[in-house]
């Protein structure tokens, strides 16, 4: 059943009477999915491959960046630009030989999900963006899969199961995804480093759990922790047939972008260039930077900052006479910005920055 090698490595975790020969057994035949090898993948597939789950699946499309190393602490910066779905099978196969990594460095998408997910008794979602939260929650409702599901907002993280034992699903939890650029990513809003180790930690528990057949699992029950107050908080949440699914969407990112029944005023776009051009030609113009204080100190191109967060108290800071130029990191703070600002300033005119001042490379 163990070499002695094995049994050596797992033996703290076998003398568990919870777990035992047996539970260990159900570990090493396990196959689990790991969907993102990011902030929460990273610990997950640790402590998987730790705990001996014979075969791993790491879906990820990424590269590292140097802006993913303050918190995604399986990669150095010597592997900056590396696949990360390699750079993690590689490397966890250096902490435990006994486990098998299989690579689909395509990700998960509407064309493989079905026969990804099929291959796997198990999915860990680790994935940070609601489109493939929905594409994996109905290719999981499909197949009938166990999903563990975790998420992380600056201090905050939750953390569920889906689909186990005909329980409920993202679905009932989230039947509908949130409005375009109504909840932004932490390369906008930001995250504490730790916090995604502490979720992934309790995703990958809640895998080892199911995998064994031991404990309360946290299905039906959304899990939450604050981090700066360590506060925890669970609630309940039922099944709902409203949630049945039948079949893939053909199209994630367009459910994820629902068209409004009373569309807002339209956003002009400008370029990196013809900013570029604007500022060069010394046009009379006003140029607004929405971001936070300590992102303009760090790099700016010299507009009047009025955060988001504060825009509204200083309308007087306008100059509704001029044309108008917001931007922010990546653009999408910025379009906010422009929708408030055309509420209060109806007849001047605004462009948004496209891609923020992360495009901007004068």
């Amino acid at each position: 059943m163990f070499s002695p090698a094995e049994y050596n490595r797992y033996n703290r975790q076998i003398i568990l009477p919870e777990i035992g020969p047996a539970g260990q057994q159900k570990l090493k035949e396990a196959r689990v999915l790991v969907i993102g090898a990011g902030g929460l993948g990273c610990p997950i597939l640790q402590y998987l491959a730790a705990a001996g789950v014979g075969t791993i699946g790491i879906a990820d499309y990424d590269v590292v960046s140097e802006s993913n190393l303050h918190r995604q602490v399986l990669f150095t910066a010597e592997e900056v630009g590396q696949p990360k779905a390699e750079v993690a099978a590689r490397k966890l196969k250096l902490q435990n030989p006994f486990v098998q990594f299989v690579v689909h460095g395509q990700g998960i998408t509407v064309q493989n999900a079905l026969e990804l997910v099929q291959a796997y008794d198990l999915v860990v979602d680790g994935s940070d963006n609601f489109p493939t939260r929905y594409l994996v929650n109905d290719a999981c409702a499909l197949l009938q899969k166990p999903l563990v599901f975790g998420s992380i907002f600056k201090f905050e993280g939750q953390v569920t199961v889906f689909h186990y034992l005909n329980g409920p699903s993202y679905r009932c939890l989230f039947p509908e995804p949130p409005g375009k650029d109504e909840v932004p990513n932490c390369a906008e809003i930001g995250v504490l480093g730790v916090l995604p180790g502490i979720i992934g930690t309790i995703q990958a528990n809640e895998a080892i759990k199911i995998i064994c057949q031991i404990g309360t699992k946290l299905s039906g029950r959304l899990f939450m922790l604050n981090a700066l107050t360590m506060e925890t908080s669970a609630f309940n949440f039922r099944r709902t047939d409203q949630a049945e699914v039948r079949q893939l969407l053909s199209d994630y990112e367009a459910f994820c972008s629902p068209a409004t029944t009373t569309p807002a005023a339209e956003i002009n776009e400008i370029s990196a260039d013809e900013l570029k051009d604007m500022l060069d030609e010394e046009i009379d113009f006003q140029l607004l930077d929405v971001r936070e204080p300590h992102e303009y100190e760090q790099y700016n191109i010299e507009g009047v900052l009025l955060p988001l967060s504060e825009l509204e108290q200083h309308f007087s800071q306008i100059e509704p006479q001029k044309t108008i130029v917001v931007h922010c990191k990546t653009g999408s703070r910025s379009r906010q910005a422009i929708q408030l600002l055309q509420q209060h300033f109806p007849g001047t005119t605004f462009y948004n920055l496209t891609g923020g001042i992360d495009g901007y490379p004068y």
